[in-house]
């Protein structure tokens, strides 16, 4: 799937080495943003979870909606790349989405869950106001649709999933649970809660 984002740091003259790790940045820029949405996130309390100094930020990213920027797309590298490891020992279609549900729980649990997903909680807040946000959004969003057809559509193929289950439908409604997955992680649920959901949502394969 196509997760590119037009990354928004300003590139450094020579002689200018950065002071800090970007990457390392940017994952508690993530963590802030999760917790506390981007509208509610003040540049101070960005920069103090970041540990720069605000001329750094202005630096590197120029404004925190560049910083945001670059939080959504490292946030969307590492759970893809998080996602293609599972799926990586999935042989059938069913396998494949029960690896998709079994990671989402994973997410919608425990400290992890009440930080909250940067796409369902802080781009959906931005994209309230900002329609470059809100196409990412959705971009990212039909692209997780899109898999999960191609994998129900697989598992009828396969054997694993009922022939009489609409592909569309039925990854339209994957798509619902693994969202409100993380949304209800907000809430502080037990990781048994959460895995329970797996076996449940499986059975609209049958």
């Amino acid at each position: 799937m196509d997760t590119s984002i037009a990354h928004p740091a300003v590139p450094r003259g020579p002689g200018r080495p950065r002071e800090f790790d970007l990457d390392e940045a940017l994952d508690k820029a993530i963590s802030t943003f999760s917790e506390n949405g981007y509208h509610a996130t003040s540049l101070g309390k960005l920069t103090a979870a970041m540990e720069i100094a605000e001329g750094s930020l202005y630096k590197a990213f120029r404004d925190k909606r560049g910083v945001f920027l670059a939080a959504f797309e490292r946030y969307v590298m590492l759970r893809s790349e998080r996602l293609a490891q599972e799926l990586a020992g999935a042989r059938t279609g069913r396998d494949k989405v029960r690896a998709i549900l079994a990671v989402y729980a994973e997410y919608s649990h425990g400290k992890v869950g009440k930080r909250g997903c940067l796409v369902v909680g802080s781009a959906v807040d931005l994209a309230s106001s900002d329609p470059e946000m809100a196409k990412r959004v959705a971009a990212l969003l039909a692209s997780h649709e899109r898999r999960l057809v191609e994998f129900v559509r697989e598992g009828r193929e396969d054997g694993s999933i009922s022939s009489h289950v609409d592909a569309a439908v039925t990854a339209r409604l994957l798509l619902c649970v693994v969202q409100g997955m993380r949304v209800l992680g907000k809430t502080g649920r037990s990781r048994e809660e959460m895995a329970s959901l797996v076996d449940a949502a499986l059975k609209l394969l049958d």
